[in-house]
């Protein structure tokens, strides 16, 4: 499906962004999206809708709270005077999601580090009786 109506229904929109109707109730609950009502009290989106929830989607993705998404959500609707305090937001996720991403990485190290070891072991390369830590220590990886 995509984006060639003006408005969509839940179900339209729940296909369009792969997010469940209940997820996107949940979402309106929280006020992190605000869909429009029509007369008979039906919720439809739009592309602006869209555009939004995938923004959301990627602050999420980055580790930022649903409480922080609310005090931004916040803040956005209070206009540009709140500009200052939306980017000290992002910039704390930012920085508490390369925090997370460096020790991900850390761990994918260890990971090939150990998937590599055993390689070694199976064609020979290394010893039957090298320990893990010992090859580590060999990569100037000591502290695992």
């Amino acid at each position: 499906m995509s984006l060639t109506k003006n408005t969509y229904n839940i179900g339209e929109f729940s296909q369009l962004t792969g997010i469940p109707t209940s997820t996107l109730r949940y979402y309106e609950t929280e006020n992190l999206i605000k869909p429009q009502r029509s007369a008979n009290g039906h919720r439809y989106y739009t592309r602006d809708d869209f555009d939004w929830l995938r923004f959301l989607n990627h602050l999420k993705g980055a580790g930022m709270s649903i409480a922080d998404l609310k005090q931004y959500i916040m803040l956005r609707e209070q206009g540009d005077k709140t500009i200052p305090q939306r980017l000290a937001l992002l910039k704390t996720t930012k920085n508490n999601f390369l925090k997370e991403l460096s020790e991900i990485q850390q761990h994918l190290q260890i990971l090939n580090d150990k998937i590599n070891w055993y390689e070694a072991k199976d064609t020979g390369i290394i010893s039957d009786s090298e320990k893990f830590k010992t090859y580590l220590e060999h990569l100037g990886h000591e502290n695992y």
